[in-house]
């Protein structure tokens, strides 16, 4: 498998988003009649989409009304919400900062100490609304935010980082154990990122419930530029689906994969699905969202790092409301509002009643299939001409 790259060395040949297409069924489903439920543990959602965990993205707020549309947002238990009482200011500021001095300005905002009564009473706030409550921090705070956590009330917690494996070593500070982990917390543990067949089914036997695919693709991620990390989404979607494939005939347990970043408009988010994945993460799509904290802005959960930024602040704009984005009806042509639109009036095309069966779609692999045809478009920047 793979090409020469020069002497002894080989490579596989990998594809994302844009290099690929989906094929449209032999048999078409009415979309008001398929489902595109997603569940996780003794969780189901009605939406198969979820709101990753950065600051710009999601808030009580947000995560309230996410929750109340079908869907889920993960709230960073490292972000501003739990060093500030009143985020709102530091979000301003942010939001108004010189792009020359704005990492600056993120990391100085991000050295206040994590209060831990904050992380209580931020869960306790979204418990409140009556939704199901996720929160995320890194493997080295798991043990210690994840009993907080769990004892305030939240439903689901994510473990996430820019590689996740269960066998990181490190003679500096003390490592998760992440089968103990998994077995002690008595809620779902999500586990996140990777992007590789190997790594996915030793993740998936330590105990876990559901796995986020991804490294770098995020519109706000500089991983790819500052480390030169990666594999295209389609292929490590494609990978990770067959771990998990291989892990539900071996053991019995379905653990669903969810692909992480790259995805903005509707196609990109079908042509995950029909790649393999139980649900999709977004981040940029929802921070354009009037409900978002970010005031039309975004930043990765790396981009505070002290010594190593992996991520920047972007400006997205803000272009309509959640349910603008999630439901419709859209006001732009882009691709870029009602989501759940698209993955259902797709999964109709293509013939799937079920996510299950949108998995099996046929893919083509088609590089020029977003420009052929669209000069028009992409000389006006309009429609599929923008990005």
């Amino acid at each position: 498998m793979g090409m020469w790259i020069g002497r002894n060395r080989k490579a596989r040949v990998t594809y994302g988003f844009d290099e690929i297409a989906l094929v449209p069924g032999d048999v078409t489903v009415n979309p008001n009649e398929v489902n595109c439920d997603f569940s996780i543990g003794e969780h189901t959602f009605k939406v198969p989409i979820l709101a990753s965990a950065m600051d710009g993205v999601v808030d009580v707020k947000f995560a309230v009304a996410m929750g109340k549309m079908g869907g889920l947002a993960v709230l960073n238990l490292e972000g501003v919400q739990t060093r500030y009482e009143n985020p709102a200011s530091v979000l301003e500021q942010i939001a108004k900062a010189d792009k020359d001095a704005c990492t600056h300005l993120i990391q100085k905002m991000y050295v206040p100490p994590i209060r831990e009564e904050l992380i209580a009473k931020r869960i306790k706030e979204m418990k409140k609304a009556g939704i199901v409550v996720a929160v995320s921090s890194i493997p080295q705070k798991a043990e210690k935010y994840g009993a907080i956590a769990q004892k305030a009330g939240a439903d689901i917690f994510v473990i996430q980082s820019t590689v996740s494996t269960v066998r990181h070593v490190s003679s500096e500070y003390k490592t998760l154990d992440l089968a103990k982990f998994c077995k002690t917390m008595k809620i779902p543990v999500m586990v996140g990122n990777t992007v590789t067949y190997g790594v996915s089914l030793e993740l998936m036997e330590a105990g876990i419930s559901g796995l986020l695919v991804g490294v770098g693709p995020g519109a706000a991620c500089t991983t790819r530029g500052v480390l030169g990390l990666g594999v295209p989404q389609v292929t490590a979607t494609v990978d990770c689906a067959a771990a998990r494939d291989a892990y539900f005939k071996k053991s019995g347990r379905y653990v669903p994969i969810i692909t992480d970043g790259g995805m903005n408009k509707g196609g990109d988010i079908c042509k995950a699905f029909a790649c393999g994945a139980d649900a999709v993460m977004i981040g940029s799509a929802f921070a354009r969202a009037q409900e978002a904290p970010g005031n039309g802005n975004h930043w990765g959960m790396a981009t505070p790092h002290a010594n190593l930024p992996r991520g920047t602040r972007i400006k997205v704009g803000v272009t309509g409301s959640l349910k603008q984005i999630l439901f419709g009806p859209a006001t732009l042509d882009d691709g870029s509002q009602n989501l759940v639109g698209a993955i259902v009036t797709c999964m109709g095309n293509v013939g799937a009643k079920t996510l299950k069966e949108f998995q099996e779609t046929e893919i083509i692999i088609a590089p020029s299939i977003k420009t052929e045809g669209k000069l028009f478009q992409t000389v006006q920047g309009v429609g599929m001409g923008t990005r």
